[in-house]
């Protein structure tokens, strides 16, 4: 009776990256040629090997080496195309040759101070002192080159055959030197299916308020890496367990409203989760048309998350037993702006995500199509550019179990979204403008440009989304009557 070989699953991985790497081994092996005969070691180490046992592709090839970064630039230059030393400081050199970009860095031994980010630099002497130096054991792999052995002193192959992420030392020590580890742990939760071992959440959970020591623009970084991965929920559940989130995203564990004994309102926390996956899921294919939004698409996902951040401030328990969230969606456009800036993302980022936010409640009026034409033109006007990503977040905002309830609002925003193509391709709505220009509402009513053309032109613009295209001169005599009552009128 044969038995399993219990390294089964490590050799699977083993001759996975065997497999993976094949394409790149002549270039692997020509520079580690290059480093041999100048007198130093070279080896492929973290990204690129972990990649290569998970069968992906990794876009850079990342070496480590014995030599200085002077000796790295002398070995490099003749070899490539291009090469830039902007990293030369922490040791990095990078170069390119035709499309196969590369980064060889000296081997290091850094220390932190624990108040600042910024490393005291020190150059090590050996592959498994540089090694233990990383943040986690699947990226503490290596591949010494040219012979291509491979070095794995501290069981990296084997937590990523059990799926795990551990730290090559103490988890203590390795977030004390960079508290970004962290929040890199749960990225590796959500973008690569892996679980954290028991002794990595303990010191996550310990050590979570350290987060606030790195700066909010490398925090926002992770954070949208996270984001932007195939199975983003279980990193963000890593996130709030852990007590990161409290630092980085407050309001996504105030989400976790108390559920009251007779559940008059659904766990806003898991269904804003649900939301996430279901907009994912809406995303369009990676470079399909816009109107697709294709995925993973940014202000989509965090407008998912965040579209209900209002709701802890906004909740109101109501005489007859209910529970209410009154302008929830006012409230958190304005809770996500602020957030969002905090973290410094960019101005469109936060403009479009605080917009949609503000928005997402909108269709809930539409009940059985009795909405107006004025109404829907308004919706598509509202929403702009952002239509697209709003039509998958209100769908995606139905999490209700009661498959009829499911099935009517789905039935609604399908006639709501028929409404709309039909007045955009009889209107051309994405580009609805008053149907007078400012020189042609200067004409006739004989004014120069100031604050009452401004509120002209907003009339007629109003005009043009309750009663459609009326033509010009219609909108002319609409735009006379008016001015008629207006206080500034000759009359």
């Amino acid at each position: 009776m044969s038995t399993a070989d219990p390294r089964e699953p490590q050799l699977e991985l083993l001759r996975r990256a065997t497999a993976h790497l094949a394409p790149v081994v002549p270039l692997l092996t020509e520079l580690g040629g290059l480093f041999a005969a100048a007198g130093h070691e070279l080896a492929l180490v973290g990204g690129p090997v972990r990649d290569a046992f998970l069968g992906r592709v990794s876009p850079d090839l990342d070496f480590t080496t014995s030599a200085t970064p002077d000796d790295t630039l002398r070995i490099l230059r003749p070899w490539a195309d291009a090469h830039w030393d902007v990293g030369r400081d922490f040791g990095t050199i990078g170069a390119r040759r035709g499309a196969t970009t590369v980064e060889v860095t000296s081997y290091r031994a850094d220390a932190y101070d624990g108040l600042t980010r910024k490393p005291v630099v020190a150059f090590g002497d050996n592959l498994e002192d540089d090694l233990v130096r990383r943040d986690f054991t699947v990226n503490a792999m290596a591949l010494r080159l040219p012979s291509m052995e491979f070095v794995d002193p501290y069981g990296g192959l084997a937590d990523l055959a059990a799926r795990l992420v551990r730290t090559p030392g103490p988890p203590e020590v390795s977030f004390g030197d960079d508290p970004l580890r962290m929040m890199r742990a749960c990225r590796f939760v959500a973008q690569l299916g892996l679980e954290v071992g028991p002794e990595v959440r303990e010191a996550m959970a310990a050590m979570a308020g350290s987060i606030e020591i790195v700066s909010a623009e490398r925090v926002r970084d992770e954070l949208v890496k996270l984001l932007l991965s195939a199975r983003p929920r279980p990193g963000l559940r890593l996130l709030v367990e852990s007590g990161l989130a409290a630092h980085v995203l407050p309001e996504l564990p105030a989400l976790r409203l108390e559920i009251d004994e007779h559940h008059r309102h659904k766990d806003v926390y898991e269904h804003s989760l649900t939301v996430l996956d279901q907009a994912i899921a809406l995303e369009g294919p990676p470079g399909g048309p816009e109107s697709s939004v294709p995925g993973p698409d940014l202000v989509l996902r965090l407008a998912a998350l965040l579209h209900d951040i209002g709701k802890p401030g906004t909740r109101r328990f109501e005489s007859g037993g209910g529970v209410s969230f009154h302008h929830h969606e006012v409230v958190g456009a304005k809770l996500v702006s602020r957030r969002l800036k905090a973290l410094r993302f960019d101005k469109d980022t936060v403009k479009a995500v605080a917009r949609l936010t503000e928005l997402h409640l909108r269709f809930h009026g539409y009940g059985d199509g009795q909405w107006t034409d004025s109404a829907v033109r308004r919706y598509v006007t509202d929403a702009g550019p952002l239509l697209p990503r709003l039509h998958r977040l209100t769908r995606s905002d139905s999490t209700t179990r009661n498959a009829r309830k499911a099935a009517r609002l789905s039935r609604s925003y399908d006639e709501l979204e028929r409404r709309i193509e039909a007045l955009m391709e009889a209107e051309e709505l994405a580009k609805v403008r008053p149907e007078l220009n400012g020189n042609e509402i200067a004409e006739v009513l004989g004014i120069s440009p100031g604050p009452v053309l401004g509120r002209a032109y907003s009339y007629l613009l109003e005009l043009r989304l309750d009663r459609g295209p009326i033509g010009r001169e219609a909108a002319a005599e609409a735009l006379r009557q008016w001015w008629s009552e207006q206080p500034e009128s000759p009359r």
